[in-house]
């Protein structure tokens, strides 16, 4: 039982099982499902709960979906290759098959929490919208024309269609982020070290200058905070070396009743927002005026180079593991990938030299933005740098599959390993937002990212903002973002 008791795990698991599964019906949005052990442990945690009349913990009897990256024993982790299906990590004979665990995953059943399903990803993670040949193209359940954005698509959608009390997925250059934004639900991606990502499969593995990172994804702030808290109180530092030991510090929450400064940026010279985005952004400065915060204009670096120094880091092995992992069981590789490898094999790895080089590159690179945001001082009322941040996440409201598109908005806070949280707004409404014929575009990009905003295609679709806050500044975030969800509860009801 939960809390005070008043649910049972198995009610819980019931309930939350039966949704998900209506909602894979309508959008196949599970990879694993794993139902019949999540009922076995439930009960198994009601059994505790009669015994000793307190909870495991504080997620006892949470049931909660992973993105299919994560081990969870009892089930299979395909991370999107047919290949892997019935195995362990594409080895048949290993005995980890069905046996491994994500220390994440450790820790959250730990802490009494319930994993009923794991979500579907993009073959290889590394794309903006979903899709594999397992289950095929994941569309966006709220608007199903439109994707669930990538690579966490899957969870994104199971969290739309409530299919899990949270979920949790993973990102690297947008990857939670994004399916936040499109779906419509509330995220958190934590900057690399807070949570642990120890034994879980990834593509180009031994990258680690720009780390992927788990991150969460659910139906409000206080559901997020709730989560990440109750990881941290695990202390996974003592499990994973790579964890930076870091309790939670409630000294870092911002007051409700603080005057904030926000940086915001509406466009970043390099692809204009389509005119959805561009009025989200606006209702959350004007919300955050009238309730008394004041805003300022951010300047960052250069977003495409952002993009850039991460599409050479993580992609500095050529894709080697992708076509390995597809040989595994001939399967081809996805429609989405054939522009980045036209010949159907890995691209030639760079030099040591090259990463190197790129490294020094990535360092500058966050020295500038962090010298740009500490320089917001002389320009705010407090005489201190801005707050956090306001921008977009994507530039249109959820991906028109196979179109055009660009994340450098979203990107650059995994290049600077800053903490970033993505809330929902509004919704795109061809009413208010007609198509501007007397835009004259930045670049060629940029012109077809604009022509490709139909108002009738994205009407409907959510509309999501994305806050910044600097490196391990979790405790802030969540606190801040609360701040902005309150003020746009007040401005709507205003109006």
């Amino acid at each position: 039982m939960t809390g005070n008791g008043s649910l049972s795990a198995v009610s819980l698991v019931t309930a939350f099982g039966k949704r998900a599964a209506f909602g894979h019906q309508m959008n196949h949005n599970l990879l694993q499902i794993g139902f019949k052990q999540a009922m076995s442990r439930a009960a198994y945690l009601d059994e505790l709960w009669n015994i000793h009349k307190r909870p495991v913990g504080p997620l006892h009897g949470l049931p909660i979906t992973m993105k299919d990256q994560y081990h969870v024993k009892g089930m299979d982790t395909t991370m999107a290759y047919v290949g892997w299906i019935d195995t362990f990590e594409g080895d048949k004979s290993s005995p980890l098959k069905r046996r491994a665990e994500s220390e994440i995953v450790r820790e959250l059943e730990s802490l009494g929490a319930i994993i009923i399903a794991k979500s579907t990803l993009v073959q290889s993670l590394q794309y903006v919208e979903t899709n594999n040949n397992i289950l095929n193209y994941n569309f966006n359940p709220r608007i199903q024309h439109l994707s669930s954005g990538g690579s966490s698509g899957g969870e994104g959608a199971v969290q739309a269609l409530k299919g899990s009390a949270i979920g949790i997925g993973s990102d690297n250059g947008g990857s939670v982020s994004m399916p936040a934004a499109c779906n419509g639900v509330y995220s958190i991606k934590p900057s690399a070290g807070r949570l642990s990502f120890q034994n879980v499969p990834n593509s180009a593995p031994g990258q680690n200058n720009i780390l992927t990172v788990p991150g969460l994804l659910g139906s409000s702030v206080p559901s997020l905070k709730y989560l990440l808290k109750s990881i941290i109180s695990s202390e996974p530092w003592l499990h994973d070396p790579d964890v930076t030991p870091l309790p939670w510090r409630e000294e870092q929450e911002v007051d409700d009743k603080a005057n904030l400064t926000f940086g915001i940026l509406d466009f970043d010279g390099v692809v204009m927002p389509h005119p959805p985005i561009q009025r989200g952004l606006h209702v959350v400065g004007e919300a955050l005026r009238i309730s008394g915060h004041d805003l300022v204009p951010w300047n960052p670096p250069s977003h495409q180079e952002a993009l850039d120094i991460q599409g050479e880091l993580t992609g500095a092995s050529g894709g080697y593991d992708v076509f390995e992992n597809l040989a595994l069981s001939g399967e081809p590789l996805v429609q989405e990938f054939r522009e980045d490898y036209p010949e159907d094999k890995p691209k030639p790895p760079l030099s040591a030299i090259e990463v190197e080089k790129t490294v020094l590159q990535l360092r500058k690179y966050r020295a500038d933005y962090h010298g740009r945001w500490i320089a917001t001082a002389n320009t705010t009322k407090t005489g201190r740098p801005v707050d956090a941040l306001i921008l977009p996440v994507l530039t249109s409201a959820a991906l028109i599959p196979g179109d055009p598109f660009y994340t450098g908005y979203i990107t650059a806070a995994n290049v600077v390993d800053h903490t970033t949280m993505v809330i929902p707004v509004t919704h795109a409404d061809k009413h208010i937002e007609k198509f501007n014929n007397t835009y004259s575009p930045a670049n060629e990009l940029d012109k077809k990212i604009w022509q490709s905003y139909d108002p009738a295609l994205y009407h409907g679709a959510p509309v999501g903002i994305q806050i910044q806050c600097g490196r391990l500044e979790e405790e802030k975030i969540l606190s801040i973002a609360q701040v902005v969800v309150d003020a746009l509860a007040a401005w709507n009801s205003d109006r």
